[in-house]
């Protein structure tokens, strides 16, 4: 039989946050080489707070030779405890691999995480693959040419970019909740829906508490506390590295106006702003004053989403990430959902190879991104409603309702199997199923052995606790 030769589209990325890095991976590791990623920041640091990235996503990680350098960077979340507003105890579950998943759930700084990816990048696809200050305008297709080409300007200028088109067979958006592409293609549909409620965050480190690798959420809808610790070095000198969240409604939920206030993410606000409602909270061993008061930085953050939209396919252009289903941070799933969209939408392209007589493979790229978006809006779309809805976080709100004075015993109040259904539900929804994720964990185990991919060079040896320091005050 003569030889298959194997033509591989040329592909360009809007956006290396998350979404955009992890695809550019997952199409290396399936062997796609012409990889573009455009970034509109002129330079990448480790900026954000913690995030969490539930075991689903973790495989695709595991399976793309990241999870030695995830495991020496994050925490592996053991627990997760839910609190009323008075600190009792509502349920308790183990999370990760304590509940019995094949792999980790990681909560782990976000900024870190995009680095580890970056490099990963760098190492893989080459340095010079990445292009920063190109920021996104415009694009248009040629069907007869069967190409699309994205229009770029520097930052923050009208001057053209260093690439100031580039065409390809396929772009995807991995740009944002803010997307310039979903703008151009949804003109009427306005900014980011807000929510009502605002974030305010910060990041320090102190004692251990509790197993040392806990999750800590207590309130109600209207009022919540979050915390959970993001630093393996921090837990290796015996100490947390405690991302904590305070939330708070600030708008009536029968105000019509969704409009999100202004916000300067990298800009820091005064604890008087939020803490004072928080004064008296303590739960899971921790202050939530405390926590506040001994945090240098904290950061405001407008909790929005978008509705679900019918398309992210278009021709040769897709979306993945908050660019195509921005959801609430509720249920840490954000940032799994994007790393799924990466995996799906690689095997959509690879589903969709067409070998003609000439023994030579190409792909169908406007089918294989249909059913990307066929496998990935409707379950996505879901989530975005369930968080809505609280998520999970409603065993919080349950309680509130109906013992808002607190109570001695969670048993009088719900029972366990009404609390126990209300996770398992979600967990559905989302698509982390305990049995799910690990019959997949065992069909693709050694995957990335056999690919020869390996954690970056660097991200297993212990950096100096400077370098750390440096790093997170940037961020925070």
């Amino acid at each position: 039989m003569p030889y298959l030769q194997t033509t591989y589209p040329s592909i360009a990325i809007i956006g290396a946050g998350i979404g955009g890095l992890v695809l550019a991976l997952q199409l290396h590791a399936h062997g796609f080489t012409n990889i573009h990623l455009f970034e509109s920041a002129d330079v990448l640091t480790t900026l954000g707070v913690g995030i969490n990235v539930q075991p689903h996503a973790v495989l695709v990680l595991r399976n793309l030779g990241l999870l030695p350098a995830l495991e020496a960077t994050g925490v592996q979340t053991q627990e997760l405890n839910y609190y009323n507003k008075h600190g009792d105890a509502i349920i308790s579950e183990p999370r990760g691999l304590d509940a019995g998943y094949a792999v980790p759930q990681l909560s782990i700084h976000r900024g870190e995480f995009q680095m580890l990816l970056l490099d990963a990048v760098k190492e893989r696809l080459g340095e010079e693959r990445i292009h920063l200050n190109h920021l996104f305008t415009r694009f248009e297709q040629d069907e007869d040419k069967k190409n699309v080409t994205a229009h770029f300007i520097r930052r923050g200028s009208e001057e053209k970019a260093d690439i100031p088109e580039f065409t390809a067979d396929l772009l995807v958006a991995a740009d944002g909740i803010n997307s310039t592409v979903r703008r151009i293609l949804y003109p009427k549909e306005g900014p980011p829906r807000f929510s009502g409620r605002i974030l305010w965050r910060g990041c320090v480190e102190r004692n251990k508490y509790l197993t040392g690798a806990s999750m800590v959420w207590g309130g109600h809808a209207n009022q919540k506390f979050v915390a959970y610790p993001i630093s393996a070095r921090a837990q290796r000198r015996g100490r947390s590295l405690v991302n904590w969240i305070c939330e708070l409604r600030v708008r009536g939920e029968d105000d019509p106006d969704t409009t999100p206030p202004k916000a300067d993410w990298l800009a820091t606000v005064p604890k008087e702003r939020f803490a004072p409602p928080f004064d008296n909270w303590k739960m899971g061993g921790l202050g939530v004053k405390d926590l506040v008061d001994e945090t240098e930085k904290l950061f405001e953050f407008p909790m929005c989403d978008r509705d679900p939209i019918e398309r992210w396919s278009f021709g040769r252009l897709t979306m993945i990430g908050d660019a195509a289903h921005p959801m609430y941070p509720i249920g840490s799933n954000g940032a799994s959902q994007a790393i799924l969209d990466a995996e799906a939408l690689t095997n959509a392209l690879i589903a969709h190879a067409i070998d003609p007589d000439t023994y030579r493979t190409t792909y169908d790229i406007p089918a294989a991104l249909i059913a990307y978006q066929d496998e990935r809006l409707p379950p996505t779309a879901k989530i975005v409603m369930a968080n809505r809805g609280n998520g999970p976080d409603q065993v919080m709100q349950v309680a509130e309702e109906r013992a808002p004075n607190g109570f001695a015993d969670i048993n009088n109040v719900i029972s366990k199997s009404e609390l126990e259904d209300i996770g398992r539900a979600y967990k559905a929804i989302a698509g982390f199923e305990i049995d799910k994720v690990n019959k997949r964990a065992a069909e693709t185990n050694g995957e990335a052995e056999r690919r020869g991919l390996k954690s970056p060079a660097g991200w297993m040896k212990e950096r100096s606790d400077n370098k750390s320091k440096a790093g997170l005050v940037s961020v925070l």
